[in-house]
């Protein structure tokens, strides 16, 4: 029995999932902003202004993301609505801003993570580690873990 149809499918699922960010940062990413669910409704108010998906895309974070990412559809809530779209959207605001140059080094998926909490310059800002800390409990347990955990935490009771 030939395993070609077997490397070939395990190359193309590498093709089609590859990305800037790393599949398992992009899903902790993903896991930590809503379960890694499609929000209903799409949107929710966040700091002042909406935010819409699975990664609770901002307007701004998109026309930021456009600039390396593509169209995007073309319009911020369609793309926030689409897996894909949204994905590519990470993507492009990270080709963007987390690169050697601005960072001093390789980004990292805490870069990533913090950037995509903070903005451009979230990867030095004190307020985005506990947002790094929640990816970075997915990274090693897998998605999910931070929910569990947090499941626990607030129905435990200490005697």
């Amino acid at each position: 029995m030939s395993t070609t149809p077997i490397i070939l499918f395990a190359s193309l699922l590498v093709v089609v999932h590859a990305g800037y960010v790393p599949d398992a940062c992009m899903n902790c990413i993903c896991d930590v902003e809503t379960n890694c669910r499609m929000p209903d409704p799409l949107c929710h108010m966040d700091g002042g202004s909406p935010s819409c998906g699975p990664f609770q895309l901002k307007r701004a974070y998109w026309l930021d993301a456009r600039l390396k990412g593509g169209d995007l559809m073309n319009d911020w809530q369609k793309c926030a609505a689409s897996w894909t779209c949204s994905r590519q959207c990470v993507d492009g605001y990270m080709e963007r801003y987390a690169v050697r140059s601005r960072l001093g080094h390789n980004p990292t998926c805490e870069d990533f993570s913090r950037i995509h909490n903070g903005g451009p310059n979230g990867f030095k800002m004190a307020a985005t580690l506990l947002y790094w800390e929640r990816v970075k409990k997915c990274l090693v347990g897998g998605p999910g873990l931070y929910q569990v955990q947090q499941h626990v935490k607030n129905h435990t009771t200490l005697g």
